[in-house]
């Protein structure tokens, strides 16, 4: 059973930094397509970036500001937020890219406020 458990998240001044975890389980994420999905307050989820053996993509609003990575060995990816600015406050998961059948995960909440 493929699980997700996201965390990281918190309250950040706009300009600061955060690091996102997702730990993954029931699916070896090495031989996938995965990546960083948000829903910000009251509009649908959005891709935010994708992590592939062609490379890293992101969508056009982060890039520049966050990067993602993974470590194979735990099974688990990361999202480096830097240059945080209010518009990136949103709940933020992982998962397959594009999504498929697999559940989401409980998210983990960012909020970009001074």
């Amino acid at each position: 059973q493929v699980q997700f458990v996201e965390s990281g998240g918190g309250l950040a001044q706009p300009g600061g930094s955060l690091a996102l975890s997702c730990v993954a389980s029931g699916v070896n994420l090495s031989t996938y397509v995965v990546g960083w999905y948000r829903q910000a307050p009251g509009k649908e989820r959005e891709w935010v970036a994708t992590s592939s053996s062609d490379g890293r993509y992101y969508t056009e609003s982060v890039k520049g500001r966050f990067a993602i990575f993974r470590d194979n060995v735990k099974n688990t990816m990361y999202l480096q937020m830097n240059s945080l600015k209010p518009e990136d406050t949103a709940v933020y998961y992982c998962n397959k890219v594009p999504h498929s059948t697999w559940p989401w995960g409980q998210g983990t909440q960012v909020t970009v406020s001074s």
